[in-house]
């Protein structure tokens, strides 16, 4: 019966779903599990088959699948409210979730979107018209970095560094000037940009390549001396991933927006936010001056109770501490497999990690080959990353280490 299932909903899938990133003419007819259930830090298919998450599910996951307390929130705000328009009306959920929110990142204002696209999206709209309104009208370029890569929508897209992805939109969204480091700012005139947009201390889909250290103070100190804003895109980073609650809290940076998503909610709903200053908020108070932008899920109640769970758990004692020595341990188990053969290097920071593959090895065949040893994660270029679970324990890591040097071998 269960196979008997799997070859109906694979069925489905092939005459009726459109993938991300996926080439369809190549996925048609392409077996694939069929996820079902999460336990802790391991996925299962619909024919019992049992893989670690060896991505987070895209980077998402936090304290693991089916956790009981981020399961009690769902469970207790699905019965009293899933859903009210945050469009004159307030939720208490999205209220308190907004306070925590800002009192953990030191700053003050913070607007719910659904996803990190949008978080990005809504902090280049709020720049933009802050500085029209503020009488700086010329001052609507942004500063991006080459290779970056801060989500799909318009505006968000054309901040993106990978050609392959974005050259499609190429020169329809906002003006952009790129640089490849602190060196190249001294290139562009400060006078007509309105932001710098950076993913802090590690670019994720520049196959996990981490930026210098102290390269962000150094970031911070530019802007405030040019009178550029500083969006910091945290959308990976974010809660815990780094070995603090934000990246930016490794070097004592305070940005004028942040950006969050992904693991905002643990893993289990989409929800994302863009938080600012209260300078920049006051600046749009006033007949002619409303933010006009939004969802119709801006605020939902059910995910940001589930969010508020997530921050309880982020924000415990032990937390921090344990995605600090688990990070230590992932960089020992990444040296030993860096002796395998094929292996190029490896890049990591916290418990974000990537093992790049010379040319005679492919990144895509080694995932293929962990699926079939009981670990999923995808490929960038010929980068295998293995971004688990924060709440992986030693011997997971180990076993998901193990995992990966049978592929390799």
């Amino acid at each position: 019966m269960m196979k008997e299932a799997t070859q109906q909903w694979l069925a489905s899938d092939w005459a009726h779903s459109w993938h991300p990133f996926t080439d369809q003419a190549r996925w048609e007819g392409q077996v694939c599990p069929v996820i079902v259930r999460g336990e802790g830090v391991y996925l299962i298919d619909s024919e019992d088959r049992k893989y670690f998450d060896g991505n987070s599910s895209i980077w998402t996951n936090i304290h693991g699948h089916s956790h009981p307390h981020l399961v009690k929130a769902l469970q207790e705000q699905a019965a009293t409210l899933c859903h009210s328009s945050y469009l004159g009306l307030a939720n208490a959920k999205a209220s308190e979730l907004a306070s925590r929110l800002c009192r953990v990142a030191g700053l003050d204002r913070c607007f719910f979107s659904d996803n990190g696209s949008t978080a990005v999206e809504a902090a280049l709209r709020m720049e933009l018209q802050w500085r029209h309104q503020s009488g700086e009208p010329n001052r609507r370029g942004f500063i991006a970095f080459e290779n970056a890569y801060h989500g799909d929508t318009l505006g968000a897209a054309s901040l993106g560094g990978v050609g392959r992805f974005f050259e499609s939109i190429s020169g329809m969204g906002p003006e952009v000037k790129w640089a490849r480091g602190m060196e190249d700012l001294a290139e562009i005139d400060p006078e007509a940009i309105a932001a710098v947009v950076i993913e802090p201390l590690i670019q994720g889909v520049n196959e996990m390549t981490p930026w210098p250290p102290g390269m962000l103070q150094e970031l911070r100190s530019w802007c405030d001396r040019n009178g550029v804003h500083l969006i910091l895109d945290e959308v990976m980073t974010g809660f815990g991933r780094t070995g603090t609650l934000f990246a930016c809290q490794r070097e004592a940076v305070c940005p004028d927006y942040l950006c969050l998503a992904k693991g905002m909610t643990g893993g289990y709903l989409p929800l994302a936010a863009t938080l600012t200053t209260g300078e920049i908020y006051e600046a749009f108070k006033g007949v002619g001056n409303t933010f006009y932008y939004g969802h119709s899920y801006t605020g939902n109640p059910l995910a940001c109770a589930v969010a508020l769970a997530n921050l309880e758990l982020c924000v415990a004692d032990d937390f921090l501490t344990e995605v600090n020595e688990k990070g230590q341990l992932m960089g020992q188990l990444l040296e030993l497999l860096s002796a395998q053969p094929g292996v190029k290097n490896f890049r990591r920071c916290g418990m974000i990690s990537g093992l790049e593959l010379d040319s005679s090895r492919s990144a895509s065949e080694v995932c293929m080959k962990l699926r079939e040893l009981g670990m999923l994660t995808r490929p960038i270029l010929n980068t295998v990353v293995w971004m688990p679970p924060l709440a992986s324990s030693q011997p997971e890591l180990e076993a998901m280490a193990y995992c990966l040097k049978q592929a390799l071998d």
